[in-house]
C-alpha cells in the first residue's frame, strides 16, 4: 500500500497550489479520502474528506471557502486546491484513506484512527 503525496512548495501570501495525493495497492474506489495537516508543535488537523462514493465532502471551517478537495477514480488520485493561503497554512499535508462509510474523520484524544497514512508534503507560505 502506497500514498503518494506531491504539490508541496514554497509560495507567497495569496498564492494557490493543489496538492495530489496517489494511491496503490488497495481498492480506491471503497475508500474515503482525507487530507490532514500538522505544524510545528501544533496537533494534527483534519483539513478535508471525500467519500468513496463522492457524495459526502467535508471541508474544515479553518479553510473553507478556501480550500476544496476532489477525486479521481479513474487516476486513483484525490485532490486538495488550496486557494489565497496565508502563513497559518504553513505545514506538513498528509493524505490518508479510511474504508469507512461518511465523512468526517474524527479524532480520539487528538488522535485519528485511519487504515492508510501517506508520507507528507510541505506547504511554506511566506508572508
Amino acid at each position: 500500500v502506497q500514498l503518494q503525496a506531491s504539490g508541496g512548495g514554497l509560495v507567497q501570501t495569496g498564492d494557490s497550489l493543489r496538492l495530489s495525493c496517489t494511491a496503490s495497492g488497495f481498492t480506491f474506489d471503497n475508500y474515503a479520502m482525507g487530507w490532514f495537516r500538522q505544524a510545528p508543535g501544533k496537533a494534527r488537523e483534519a483539513i478535508s474528506c471525500i467519500s468513496s462514493g463522492d457524495n459526502d465532502i467535508y471541508i474544515a471551517s479553518s479553510v473553507r471557502g478556501r480550500f476544496t478537495t476532489s477525486r479521481d477514480n479513474a487516476k486513483n488520485t484525490v485532490y486538495l486546491q488550496m486557494n489565497r493561503l496565508n502563513p497559518e497554512d504553513t505545514a506538513e499535508y498528509f493524505c490518508a484513506a479510511d474504508q469507512r462509510s461518511a465523512c468526517p474523520f474524527t479524532s480520539y484524544s487528538g488522535n485519528y484512527f485511519v487504515d492508510y497514512w501517506g508520507q507528507g508534503t510541505l506547504v511554506t507560505v511566506s508572508s
